[in-house]
């Protein structure tokens, strides 16, 4: 059984590659969040809100994002194409790590090409670099934690035992999902000549290193009665709904683009079983673990497992590039391929076009893009959470325009989704409108403060849930949002009068955590 290759024997670096397609990755943002940009993402928003209530968690996600937010905004400000910055970098760090990941395995140049634009080119990973959120962070620390697994596993040295217990803290500190990593980590320990290792204490410092960044989150959560756990229950009955083997494998094969399914599974399938690659099969349990939990959930959302892709593709740019001895064409019709399914997906993944280009788009395509429990409108939910602060805000300035002065000075905001509450609160002051309170995720958490119910206007979309909370209300204005997820078009604005008892008394049957 041929031996991994050692350091030496490993190919140059492709920096003019791998570095090329970064900048064309980050040149393809700037033009997505600067001139063709449609607004702020509903994420950003609830983000922006809450940067100036820093804490060790909320309801939804550990606080490193959050805390990250602050940082940048104190130094680039808060506007849309500022705090964008971050997370396209992040996307361009996670496919230059890709293409070295596909080196590690003993890739040349065209093998940290093929890998590095898979990366570039999948549409998830377009999705979710295109705005501010947590996820933009997976894309760059999943592929270091794996490089740094193979590297290991290649002869590296002990102490990159710690560098990966704190990428793996990092990591639990931004998401949960980190765990599942973790895990795939382990097994692949177990199943793997790898296991070596467990009769050295690195893998224990490891494993501590990266409890400690889990312990903050773990300690807010005891602390205030488990929120994330009620919302992951809440999100996966009520947002995501069932999702059977079958569905999720449509889901994968969706984030991937179709076209880079062959790719990807047999680049899989080559870390898996290829003699020389036996010391990186710990990496590729990684995403099997991964997609196992995922799979068993019944509840996973499309976007879960893509950071563990990096694995995959960085074996198919190697798997290609050895069978291009025989095929010398086969490089190039790769690199075709993949760039033209990034033609095709781009304008459904990020804002390139107009909407109703977008729209056109996806009808030439034939192609509407699998639905959760929540559904979009006419637009895939992802890009539909563009137009929501809009959808919100028009509304509810021209029911506070029609109140009194004494009517004006006195009214309150309540709105369901954080969403809404962040757009309110972040860009509703310019717009004349009073702070919101929200019911939703961390606003719920949060609770009412100061807000008495006298006179509210109201976000929502189930009258009758109004009926339990105020002595009267009236729908004064609709939401009409064809671009928006269903829920959103669904709701209508209520100017009610009167909690029937005070909000904190009301608040448990209001708050909703999913």
């Amino acid at each position: 059984m041929p031996p991994p290759p050692s350091r030496r024997q490993l190919a140059p670096i492709a920096w003019a590659v791998l570095l090329g397609l970064a900048a064309a990755k980050l040149a393809l943002h700037a033009l997505s969040n600067g001139p063709l940009a449609w607004g702020y993402m509903t994420d950003e928003l609830y983000f922006l809100d809450s940067v100036d209530r820093l804490q060790w968690g909320y309801v939804d996600h550990p606080p490193l994002s959050i805390a990250l937010l602050r940082l940048w905004r104190d130094l680039a400000g808060s506007s849309l194409f500022a705090i964008r910055v971050p997370a396209a970098l992040g996307g361009a760090a996670g496919l230059v790590l890709t293409g070295l990941l596909a080196r590690e395995l003993g890739g040349g140049r065209t093998a940290q090409l093929l890998a590095a634009l898979a990366a570039f080119a999948c549409p998830v990973y377009l999705v979710m670099t295109s705005y501010y959120s947590m996820n933009a962070f997976d894309q760059m620390l999943w592929p270091l934690g794996l490089l740094l697994l193979v590297r290991l596993a290649n002869g590296g040295a002990a102490w990159l035992w710690l560098a990966l217990g704190a990428v793996l803290g990092v990591g639990l500190l931004n998401k949960v999902s980190m765990l599942w990593f973790a895990a795939g980590v382990g097994v692949g320990l177990l199943l793997t000549p790898e296991r070596r290792w467990l009769r050295t204490p690195w893998p224990w410092l490891a494993a501590l290193l990266a409890a400690a960044g889990g312990l903050p989150y773990l300690l807010w959560n005891a602390a205030h009665d488990w929120p994330f756990l009620e919302f992951s229950r809440n999100a996966a009955r009520d947002k995501v709904g069932a999702v059977s083997l079958l569905d999720f494998a449509g889901q994968q094969a969706t984030a991937l683009g179709y076209g880079l399914v062959p790719f990807t599974a047999l680049g899989l399938a080559y870390v898996l079983t290829a003699p020389r690659l036996r010391h990186a099969r710990g990496a590729a349990w990684v995403l099997l673990v991964t997609a196992a939990i995922l799979a068993a959930s019944g509840g996973a959302r499309p976007h879960y497992l893509a950071p563990a892709f990096p694995i995959a593709f960085a074996g198919g740019g190697v798997l290609f590039e050895r069978w291009s001895a025989r095929w010398r064409w086969l490089p190039a019709v790769a690199v075709l391929g993949t760039v033209l399914l990034m033609i095709g997906a781009t304008p459904l993944a990020m804002p390139l076009l107009s909407p109703a280009a977008t729209l056109a788009w996806q009808a030439g395509l034939g192609l509407r893009l699998p639905e959760e429990r929540e559904r979009g409108g006419a637009l895939p939910m992802h890009l539909g959470l563009y137009f929501h602060a809009e959808a919100v805000l028009a509304p509810l300035e021209r029911a506070v325009a029609r109140l009194s002065p004494d009517e004006r000075a006195r009214v309150e905001i309540l709105t369901g989704s954080f969403g809404e509450t962040g757009a309110v609160n972040v860009l509703g002051r310019a717009r004349g409108l009073p702070a919101a309170i929200g019911r939703h995720n961390q606003y719920g958490l949060w609770g009412p403060g100061a807000a008495r119910g006298e006179l509210m206007l109201v976000v929502i979309d189930d009258r009758g849930e109004l009926a339990a909370w105020f002595e009267q209300c009236e729908r004064v204005e609709e939401i009409d949002c064809v671009l928006c997820m269903e829920a959103m078009d669904a709701q209508s604005v209520y100017l009610c009068h009167r909690a029937r008892r005070p909000l904190a008394e009301l608040w448990p049957a209001m708050r909703v955590y999913r």
